[in-house]
């Protein structure tokens, strides 16, 4: 009598509902996954609702917004007059803003590492947007007087008639604090950088050129609409661009969306990994699982199941345990970005308005993701469990349904080899561009990886036992019987050490990266920096360096020469310096001092010396791969200016230089030069080079200098070996964010580990129970497991970082042109995950130990 499909389901429901425990750490590998992939879409959702609240807020009120036409870079001040003498047009404000560095009277910096901003001050009823009321002091009124928002004046203790100052790009001023001013959204922000108002008379005087402004906003007058508003503007003053609030809040918002969009890429993609580590744990645990219901598919089958009803009961099985990983993972995926939100919160972050960033990618997307993997997992065990014959059913034991090795240890071969040979192909194939070389390697490195899954049985079997050996030394027999029972099932211990294995092959090859890039940034500032000294700006990039900089340094005694350098707007013959980048470089002093380059080509009969003297000369440099492409000839005359519409000059090619480094850009104007065609306020002062005379000391001068600008609250004063470790302080940083997603499939890996374990000592009870009846304690039962999980997960890590070192130096090998030529190898790192893995195997055991100890000794005679 064949067994109907209904009673297949329901044998399969009470199958899950009666063996909890061994599918409970299945539905978590799902979970992790899922969670992090769930979390990943609702962190962008919440990050873009914050944005998109920030952006309404700014546009609160604001009917119209005025931008300057088209080959104009501002508006001009005296259309100000005659917008507010309009009876159509409600309040008029200027929108601008300048991005300044904030300190105490002291100097010290009243921001950590940010900026803040100065921004025009309205009063109650002239604002076009929220008003920002006064709560303590009175309005400013002069260009020294500024208000600060009520959140920074109670985290730094600021009130009325305190001094604070305040650096641009160009000057630093003190100025006195007159009163405090409170918006909506100012303690929920959570932001303690101040953000200082200025009256609109004050702010024109001191951060405009006093004829143009960036920005105007409008409010309609009566009950007229913004679409009405917008209307009469556009056709009254047609001289200029204008939109509707609303309508540049949903542009912002979309453009912050899009930009967002690799943030969410970036989470999903350590997701995936997840995901992906997580499979070989749900396949080991089904495989495990049909291994050891061999009778009860049996049964079944003598019953009347079909071989296909019996494949797809455990299919639905997966279906099942998926189906609810997945909507846990949903459900965990909240509770983690609340407590991320938590965390930025609980450190001055926190993210206003945003929701948990529920959607419907963020719940589809893992629910179907985690499912369909978890079914395609378990497809090749429930094929295996199809085949089980009804006679199955009348041993006493299961019967071993291990396979020969030997095919698919000859196909992992084979795809190694051939993985090891794109790999190296692209690797050292200089000729090839770097990108056709890096797709080489990453086939070379997927075919290892499979290629490993596949040979990874066969290699355990004289690697596990060997090292169960080594480490079961101490242990006596019991070391002895580990080392034996590891390599019992290799299949099983080549897929457990799997996933640990891809964890520890990205953070090898991740951190070979790391330590390489800090190792070849170290050396090239020890080879290249020909100054002794360095006036740098923040690391961000954010703020330029205060224009006095260069007098404040120059004052200083022990000075020999100063080399500045400045970002500028630079177009030549009509062509940008860089494609892409708008900027170029401007010098002034000695340009192979000022930055790590070297004069390859003058005009006939010139001196390289005299001519990287740049001071009061006109004329540029450039590269002599670049020069070649354009055509440009040393000595011959070029057009140079800012981009269409700005002045122009034209000015000789005076050399062309080699030179490498984060610093160095294709093209390279004279500061002379670049002041006769850059428009006021877009050539920024970028670093300055400081070479000390010959008497003075090192130390001395580096002190002098730092007093020297200890005001201007964002100048930085390093030498080479401080500039190599800011650069490899922002590579740690950048290294840690990537080590914690990959902390993922390390947690999975343990949990592989754990459920392997368990259900080893489960399949394991009667030769457990023997050892029991024959003596051995169960402290040695606990100390057994306990070693063979630490050789399974050291063995995971040996590979793991074999196929990483790989890797790195392949993918290194390919970047070399780019800077990175000095390969270095993270040794540390490396001695470490080694530890760390045999830590992760201790910890992995526990559990399974300690239920393996509690087996009674009658077990051994017991019938299952």
């Amino acid at each position: 009598m064949a067994l109907s499909s209904p009673a297949m389901r329901r044998v399969s429901l009470r199958n899950i509902a009666s063996h909890k425990l061994r599918l409970t750490l299945t539905v978590i590998a799902v979970v992790l996954g899922t969670a992090f992939i769930s979390g990943a879409f609702m962190f962008t959702k919440a990050l873009s609702n914050t944005f998109d609240n920030a952006v309404a807020t700014s546009f609160d009120g604001v009917d119209v917004v005025l931008s300057p036409g088209e080959g104009e870079t501002g508006i001009p001040l005296a259309e100000l007059d005659t917008l507010r003498a309009d009876e159509k047009i409600g309040t008029v404000n200027i929108q601008s803003g300048t991005t300044v560095a904030v300190g105490d009277a002291e100097g010290n910096a009243l921001q950590s590492g940010g900026t803040s901003a100065i921004r025009v001050w309205y009063p109650e009823g002239e604002s076009v947007s929220v008003d920002q009321p006064i709560v303590e002091g009175n309005a400013p009124e002069g260009p020294d007087q500024v208000l600060v928002n009520q959140y920074a004046a109670e985290h730094y203790g600021l009130s009325p008639g305190d001094r604070v100052i305040v650096v641009d790009k160009q000057n630093r001023a003190e100025l006195e604090l007159t009163g405090i001013y409170s918006t909506d959204t100012d303690q929920a922000s959570n932001n303690p950088a101040p953000a200082l108002g200025m009256s609109e008379a004050s702010y024109i005087e001191r951060y405009t050129d006093g004829e143009q402004v960036g920005q105007v906003v409008l409010s309609a007058a009566g009950d007229q609409s913004a679409e009405d508003l917008l209307g009469y503007v556009e056709q009254t003053y047609p001289q200029f661009q204008a939109d509707t609030g609303e309508k540049l809040a949903e542009e912002m918002s979309e453009q912050i969306s899009q930009a967002l969009q690799f943030v969410n890429y970036f989470l999903v993609a350590f997701g995936l990994i997840g995901l992906l580590v997580g499979t070989f744990l749900i396949a080991n645990t089904f495989s495990m699982i049909v291994a050891q219901r061999t009778k009860e598919f049996a049964l079944l089958r003598a019953l009347g199941a079909s071989r296909r009803q019996i494949t797809v009961s455990v299919v639905f099985e997966a279906l099942v345990v998926g189906l609810l990983g997945s909507v846990v993972g949903v459900l965990a995926g909240m509770g983690l970005v609340a407590l991320i939100k938590a965390v930025l919160a609980a450190t001055g972050n926190e993210l206003t308005g945003s929701g948990l960033g529920l959607s419907w990618q963020a719940v589809v997307i893992p629910i179907v993701l985690g499912t369909v993997v978890t079914i395609l997992s378990a497809w090749a065990p429930a094929q295996r469990a199809g085949q089980v014959q009804p006679v199955e059913a009348m041993r006493s034991t299961e019967a071993s349904t291990s396979t020969p090795l030997t095919a698919r240890t000859i196909l992992g071969v084979v795809l190694t080899l051939i993985g090891i040979g794109a790999a190296m192909w692209g690797a050292l194939n200089e000729d090839w561009s770097s990108n056709t070389r890096a797709i080489l390697v990453g086939v070379g490195l997927v075919a290892v990886i499979i290629g490993f899954f596949f040979a990874g049985p066969a290699l355990s079997i004289p690697v596990v036992p060997s090292v169960g050996r080594v480490i079961g030394l101490p242990f006596g027999a019991v070391g002895r019987l580990a080392a034996t029972n590891s390599r019992r099932n290799p299949r099983r211990v080549a897929t457990t050490a799997f996933a640990l294995t891809l964890g520890i092959a990205l953070v090898t090859a991740i951190g070979m990266l790391g330590q390489t890039m800090k190792t070849s940034m170290a050396e090239f500032y020890e080879d290249n920096m020909r100054s002794d000294f360095v006036l740098a700006g923040p690391t961000s990039g954010q703020f330029p360096l205060p224009a006095e900089t260069v007098d404040e340094a120059r004052e200083v005694d022990g000075v020999a020469e100063l080399g500045e350098v400045y970002l500028v707007p630079l177009v030549v013959d009509g062509e940008p310096a860089q494609p892409g980048n708008p900027y170029g470089e401007a010098i002034e002093g000695d340009i192979t001092t000022a930055l790590p380059l070297d004069l390859k080509e003058v005009a006939p009969g010139a001196d390289k010396d005299e001519v990287a003297h740049t001071d009061g000369e006109e004329g540029f440099f450039a590269t002599p791969g670049l020069a070649a492409e354009r055509g440009w000839t040393v000595g011959e005359t070029y057009q140079l200016s800012s981009g269409p519409g700005g002045q122009t000059v034209d000015a000789p090619l005076l050399g062309t230089f080699d030179g490498t480094g984060p610093m160095v850009m294709p093209v390279i104007a004279t500061k002379t030069t670049a002041e006769q065609f850059a428009a006021p306020g877009t050539m920024q002062l970028y670093q300055v080079a400081v070479s000390k005379t010959e008497d003075a000391d090192a130390d001395d001068l580096r002190a002098g200098l730092e007093d020297a600008v200890k005001q201007l609250l964002v100048v930085q004063v390093m030498d080479s070996k401080d500039l190599a470790e800011e650069m490899g302080g922002a590579i740690d940083a950048m290294l840690n964010i990537l080590y914690g997603m990959l902390a993922l499939a390390v947690v999975i890996a343990v949990l592989g580990i754990v459920n392997t374990l368990t259900l080893n000592v489960i399949e394991r009870r009667q030769e457990i129970g023997m050892l029991r009846a024959v003596g051995t304690q169960r402290r040695q039962v606990r100390t057994m497991i306990i070693l063979e999980a630490v050789a399974i997960a050291i063995f995971g890590a040996l590979a793991g970082i074999a196929i990483g070192l790989g890797l790195g130096w392949a993918f290194l090998r390919v970047l070399a042109e780019e800077g990175l030529d000095t390969l270095s190898v993270p040794w540390a790192l490396i001695g470490w995950m080694l530890v760390g893995s045999a830590v992760v195997g201790v910890l992995a055991a526990l559990w399974p130990a300690a239920s393996a100890a509690r087996t009674a000794p009658l077990d051994a005679i017991a019938e299952d």
